[in-house]
């Protein structure tokens, strides 16, 4: 029987990623659900329309950022979801801080343990990304073998595992759909253990508060700048939201996480995050139970209790309660703004104007969570695959050098898989 291919939504656009795989029996897979990254905050409708919700489907999530899942919610109900272990709680905590309710059974996948879905066999392989619990897919159907990269990188502290897949890839490649994040930009891509040495220099040149803007799901950028942290003999105070994503993450590895085996993180406890958390589906529940623990080790305070050379965690959201506390930047404290460059100007615009008026420095230290595009070339040439269809890119048509023929598919167009067991076309 056939396997068919649709891109329902990311042929020409990074994240709200969407994509099906039909068996000609009938059974589909759709391969994320995810929230177009321009979408306003109270948008709803953002399925894809070419994608048909009157058949049932079964729904792949690779990672837990929200342009992979957002839309989740608005799937049918009976349609089976899976992911990674970790993914699961991190998107239940998602819905819970957008004040959602996720009524889907999510299962629950084992890294390179293949399982069945219908006439589909599915092995997921765990990948290096900025998310935590990224996913990479190869999927197969009546001798038809498609895999899908997700969003990746080999620049992380993980990035063993994609060197050790192209070492010893899977054979016989019939489709790679590869992100392109990256392709036709200058988004740094340097290692994240420059980007620790980088914080080490910072906090050798700041006698007084570092306040930092990352994102809590960016696990790698915790734990190096927690590593420099510590290198330097501060101490580092993180948002509840990240405290409840390390409490998912951190446990049985060396990562970090809010407990009496890392004395130099801590909680700050702050009116906003409270506020969030108790219109949540949980009613607080767990974000009460992470500050009574924080408590009990003796790190979790009030921000008033800031002290004067903290490391801290910043948002936009968070300056009233900071300023009411009586915590004031100044000439001698720093910002860095940990993040694409992009994002400065909406989501941490009132940060950067407090900071500029304080007189306090101001640095911007990232590196990107996809991979460069000449990695991606690699990639492609490890895993030899029959065709390369582009996903998750905006400048895929303008920056090809380098790269085999590729499929180019319109949103919503139908690709009939055919065998190709001769390498690239």
């Amino acid at each position: 029987m056939t396997v068919t291919l649709t891109v329902h939504r990311g042929t020409q656009e990074i994240g709200g990623t969407c994509i099906e795989i039909a068996h000609g029996g009938g059974a589909r897979l759709i391969l994320d659900a995810g929230r177009p990254l321009d979408a306003p905050r109270d948008a709803v409708g953002l399925l894809p329309t070419s994608l048909d919700l009157g058949r049932p489907a079964t729904v792949l999530i690779c990672h837990a950022h929200q342009d992979h899942w957002g839309v989740l919610h608005e799937m049918p109900k009976d349609w089976p979801v899976w992911t990674g272990p970790m993914s699961e709680r991190l998107i239940r905590l998602g819905y819970a801080m957008n004040k959602q309710s996720l009524d889907h059974a999510i299962s629950t996948w084992t890294y390179r343990r293949t399982f069945r879905v219908g006439p589909f066999a599915i092995t997921a392989w765990l990948t290096d990304h900025s998310a935590p619990d990224a996913a990479m897919l190869l999927i197969e159907a009546d001798c038809k073998r498609i895999f899908y990269t997700g969003d990746f990188r080999m620049h992380g502290r993980k990035a063993r595992l994609v060197t050790d897949l192209m070492a010893a890839p899977p054979k016989d490649i019939d489709v790679l759909i590869t992100e392109g994040t990256n392709i036709g930009t200058d988004k740094p891509t340097m290692a994240e253990t420059e980007i620790e040495e980088r914080f080490v220099q910072l906090l050798d040149q700041v006698s007084g508060r570092l306040f930092v803007y990352w994102s809590a799901q960016n696990v790698d950028r915790t734990a190096s700048l927690f590593r420099a942290v510590r290198r330097r003999r501060r101490r580092m105070f993180v948002n509840l939201y990240a405290a409840e994503v390390m409490d998912i993450v951190a446990p049985g590895t060396r990562l970090p996480r809010v407990s009496s085996d890392f004395p130099e993180l801590s909680l700050v406890v702050t009116k906003g995050q409270r506020a969030v958390r108790r219109l949540t589906a949980e009613k607080d529940r767990q974000a009460d139970e992470l500050i009574e623990r924080c408590k009990a080790t003796e790190q979790a305070i009030a921000a008033r209790s800031l002290p004067s050379d903290a490391v801290v965690m910043i948002r936009d959201s968070s300056l009233k309660d900071f300023e009411g506390a009586g915590i004031h930047p100044g000439p001698d404290d720093a910002f860095v703004f940990s993040a694409w460059s992009g994002y400065a100007d909406t989501i941490a615009a009132r940060t950067y104007a407090l900071m500029r008026q304080a007189g306090a420095r101001i640095e911007h230290i990232h590196t990107s969570g996809h991979a460069s595009a000449a990695d991606i070339q690699a990639f492609i040439t490890a895993l030899a695959p029959g065709t390369v269809v582009p996903v998750h890119g905006e400048n895929w048509d303008r920056s090809q050098h380098g790269f085999p023929q590729l499929l180019r598919l319109r949103d919503g167009q139908a690709h009939v898989i055919d065998r190709h067991h001769n390498g690239l076309l």
